[in-house]
């Protein structure tokens, strides 16, 4: 009964999908296919992902959400930066792993970020939901400042933001937008492991040198 209930709610909301949610979704999935293949075309796609789903997450009350897509907007551009001023004329940025600082830093920057977040939230808006809010934007926070820099563990914080999201824009009545991040979920775990691949690689050709 749950499982059909639930392919009713996807049709349902496919249904009443707009025309504006529909490229937002769409965007956003090939920039994760193209974050996963280290495409730099992962950014302007992405742009166009975030810039759509502010006014989504504003209509819907998700403040924080409607913040970090600002926040991605903006480390798009610096990835997008990044990405095109490579170390050599001639080779990319490489994907690497953080440092057991990085990690750290990380890790603090988490938890200050929900924090903060958490506070506005509750303190400053109508939010009914300011614990889910507030934690898949801190997550993805870190996400996406990892990601610019081509580390590995950005994998793992899209994977925690998108396990989070999927019953958080479920209970907020976007159920295709929590399918979107169940697809996602199935993606950032090809790009971990692609990316472990690849920082993998790198270490062995510099070990060489």
């Amino acid at each position: 009964m749950n499982f059909e209930w639930g392919i009713a709610q996807i049709i349902d909301g496919l249904a009443q999908m707009s025309w504006l949610e529909a490229v937002a979704v769409f965007f956003g999935i090939v920039s994760v296919i193209f974050s996963i293949r280290r495409n730099i075309l992962v950014f302007p796609t992405g742009i166009i992902s975030t810039i759509i789903y502010i006014y989504i997450c504003l209509e819907y009350r998700l403040y924080a959400d409607m913040g970090i897509n600002a926040y991605y907007t903006g480390m798009s551009l610096y990835g997008w930066l990044l990405w095109s001023r490579p170390l050599d004329s001639d080779r990319e940025v490489p994907v690497t792993w953080l440092s057991s600082h990085g990690v750290l830093k990380s890790a603090a920057l988490l938890i200050f970020s929900y924090a903060v977040l958490y506070y506005v939230l509750l303190h400053f808006t109508d939010s009914d939901v300011p614990y889910w809010d507030s934690f898949t934007t801190a997550s993805a926070f870190v996400a996406m400042w990892l990601m610019a820099k081509k580390k590995v563990e950005s994998w793992i914080a899209w994977i925690i933001t998108d396990l989070v999201s999927i019953p958080l824009y479920w209970y907020k009545g976007l159920p295709l937008t929590s399918f979107q991040f169940l697809f996602f979920t199935i993606l950032a775990i090809l790009g971990l492991l692609s990316w472990i691949r690849s920082a993998n690689a790198s270490k062995i050709c510099l070990s060489k040198k």
